[in-house]
């Protein structure tokens, strides 16, 4: 009897092992298994990502391109005159002296630091010249009415030119010692190109006027 009962518990034993032994297998392979698919959508996911990122540094690299593309080409321009535009570089970030308003465009006036700086210490005000190196430039665009102020107001739509100024009166000594260039922009293939009309003088007889100002219209703004 002690026989057959040690007997039937080894085999009551080995019944269980048989038993038991898949279900870890089984565990075991599906927790291997899901440890694959986690690791696959892990990579999955790094790699939408790098993806995503690099797609979007490709866009904003293309932008960044063309504008320097544009910036490049309107830099290497020349005026009939013989005034660079590359002299004026850096304009778009010049601090504004005044802005004026026509029927047919809104204007914006700046000026670079050593001009800026004259007419801090008081020039044309106080007789004295601006010296050797000011600039100065004028930004134009054809205005349109506002559809967002709660008021009827014109604002810049479509820029349209350049107009640039320049003391040197080696170079210019027939005007003042001032030189005049316009660069006119077309929107339409977003370049620049010199105004074949504008000679250094394009803007002398105008400036006649102010001859007494060291030909400049516009004062330096309060504000």
């Amino acid at each position: 009897m002690a026989v057959m009962k040690a007997t039937q518990l080894g085999n009551a034993c080995e019944e269980r092992e048989v038993m038991t032994k898949p279900v870890k297998e089984s565990w075991a392979q599906v927790r291997a298994k899901q440890n694959i698919v986690t690791r696959s959508a892990a990579k999955l996911i790094a790699t939408a990502t790098v993806v995503a990122a690099a797609a979007l540094v490709a866009a904003g690299g293309g932008a960044t391109l063309r504008a320097q593309n544009v910036d490049n080409d309107k830099y290497s321009l020349t005026s009939p005159g013989g005034i660079a535009f590359s002299d004026f570089r850096g304009y778009e970030d010049w601090a504004a002296v005044s802005s004026a308003r026509t029927e047919e465009v809104l204007k914006v006036i700046v000026a670079n630091p050593a001009m800026v700086k004259a007419y801090k210490g008081g020039v044309p005000g106080n007789g004295q010249p601006f010296p050797q190196g000011s600039m100065i430039v004028k930004l134009q665009w054809k205005p349109k009415k506002s559809t967002e102020a709660p008021f009827a107001v014109d604002v810049p739509d479509v820029f349209k030119q350049v107009f640039v100024m320049e003391k040197d009166s080696k170079r210019f000594p027939k005007t003042g010692g001032w030189g005049y260039a316009v660069y006119n922009y077309d929107a339409a293939v977003n370049k620049f190109s010199a105004d074949p009309k504008a000679l250094q003088d394009c803007g002398n007889t105008c400036h006649l006027a102010v001859k007494a100002k060291d030909y400049i219209f516009h004062p330096y703004q309060k504000r």
